[in-house]
């Protein structure tokens, strides 16, 4: 496929935003194995000025912690959901009161916005969520009505910007893909019908990492790409003319003026060779200077509602889209900032990292100098702590990339034991493995120590330990063959 139509093809991730606030919000995603107290990323949203956050749940902790702050709240129903609310007004009744009204006039948590479905029209998931979406969504709406809060929360469904397309790969070509657009106006409409907003995530960087002949620069936004001409109006990155794409797709149905909202925007640091620190400091900055001016794009003059995606890394997340899927967070998982950016909301004009974070002993788990590469239980060992903890960070030009053998072995059983909590028993792989206390991190990889656990949920999973010893499986990683 060519760059130009995924310019407008996208696979997506997301970002939010609320038209009553301005400035950045972000989207706070739980999927991790050691969440920071929900306290905790509160108060570092203040800290950095951010008044707007999107959740992808209902997370009883988080929105009791956004409690009182006038932080504005996007709280999020997921897909496997849609269908009970599609099927009943009575559950989505239900549902609002429990996770809307009660958290209103309980908490007083500024809710906003319920966003029902996340991206449930990607191609991915072949038409599963499609003849639930809609009814949910009304469903959704008619229980917020009943409960008196239809006029200060409004519904909206995160739809992937796989959802249209151009037929000229021009933004002015722009239209709802044809295999979903009669299931897409009657949502747009109903949008329109309640004063709603239509919310998409737009991810350039999913257009590089698919598309080996996209263009590098057009992601980004210093205009040092070839601009793209659509009839006079030029296009310097692939934001604006993505966006306009659904502008006009809008504009042809019929809904020119609805308001849209940019639910997830960001650029991963790990996991992939285009995925770096520095690629996503260039765009997520470049991201924050493109908007702060309020002029908008080509097509939408005025201020972006964005949200980026995402506040903080979670290595928990499935990584079937790609390694990066860990590493879209502006702040590492304890919550410090992985580099410079001014989000134009502090003083200090950089991130401001989380305070009072809790974490375990400094020491950690290597493989045992004595031991050989060509020990037998060294691959099943690997093997085994990879698939239960986090090893995204090694790989083709990663962080960790440069290791060898040995350090990737280490960096595997360390990931292991901070997931596990230190525990003595999770640095037991048979005679490969033994605890230092001396950090093994070398150049940009680091051997990280875990936070620790925080239990205030039984849904939480914060590192249950599974024994080494039960080994499975005797398939040798890649990161095995750097030797």
């Amino acid at each position: 496929m060519g760059w130009l139509s995924v310019v407008y093809g996208l696979v997506s991730v997301f970002i939010l935003v609320v038209h009553s606030v301005s400035g950045i919000g972000a989207n706070w995603g739980t999927q991790a194995s050691h969440s920071l107290p929900p306290e905790t990323v509160v108060n570092m949203l203040i800290d950095n000025g951010i008044q707007k956050v999107k959740l992808f749940d209902a997370d009883y902790g988080a929105l009791r912690a956004l409690g009182k702050t006038r932080i504005e709240v996007m709280v999020g129903i997921p897909n496997e959901m849609l269908a009970s609310l599609a099927s009943s007004v009575k559950a989505a009744e239900k549902w609002v009161a429990k996770n809307v009204s009660e958290h209103i006039t309980t908490n007083n948590v500024n809710i906003r916005y319920v966003a029902v479905g996340n991206e449930p029209f990607l191609t991915t998931y072949n038409g599963s969520f499609l003849r639930t979406t809609f009814p949910a969504l009304a469903n959704i709406q008619s229980a917020l009505i009943k409960a008196g809060l239809s006029s200060q929360v409004k519904v909206t469904v995160p739809l992937n910007a796989d959802v249209y397309a151009s037929s000229t790969s021009l933004p002015s070509g722009g239209d709802f893909r044809t295999d979903i657009h009669d299931y897409m106006i009657p949502i747009v409409k109903y949008l329109s019908d309640n004063n709603a907003p239509f919310t998409v995530n737009i991810y350039p960087f999913i257009s590089l990492y698919t598309d080996s002949n996209f263009p590098v620069e057009y992601a980004f936004f210093d205009g040092n790409a070839s601009p793209l001409n659509d009839g006079g109006t030029y296009y310097y990155n692939m934001f604006d003319a993505n966006h306009d794409t659904l502008v006009w797709a809008l504009q042809k149905n019929g809904y020119g003026n609805l308001p849209i909202i940019v639910g997830e925007i960001g650029w991963p640091t790990d996991g992939d060779q285009n995925a770096n620190l520095e690629y996503a400091r260039r765009f997520n900055q470049g991201f924050m200077n493109h908007i702060s001016g309020g002029k908008g794009t080509p097509m939408r003059n005025g201020p972006v509602d964005a949200y980026l995606f995402s506040l903080i890394d979670e290595d928990a997340k499935s990584i079937q889209p790609g390694n990066f899927e860990r590493h879209w967070g502006v702040f590492y998982s304890d919550g410090s900032p992985k580099y410079q950016l001014n989000l134009g909301t502090t003083n200090s004009g950089s991130l401001v990292p989380a305070k009072n974070v809790k974490y375990l002993e400094q020491k950690w788990c290597v493989m045992k100098p004595s031991a050989g590469l060509d020990d037998p239980q060294v691959a099943p060992s690997v093997q085994y702590a990879c698939e239960n903890a986090d090893c995204t960070a090694l790989g083709y030009q990663t962080s960790c990339g440069g290791l060898d053998g040995r350090g990737n072995i280490s960096y595997a059983f360390n990931s292991y034991y901070q997931m596990n909590n230190q525990l003595d028993t999770a640095c037991q792989f048979p005679n490969v493995s033994k605890i230092v206390k001396s950090d093994p991190s070398v150049g940009t990889c680091k051997f990280r120590i875990g936070i620790q656990p925080y239990y205030a949920s039984a849904d939480r999973k914060n590192g249950g330990l599974k024994s080494p010893l039960i080994l499975v499986g005797y398939l040798i990683l890649f990161l095995l063959t750097i030797l």
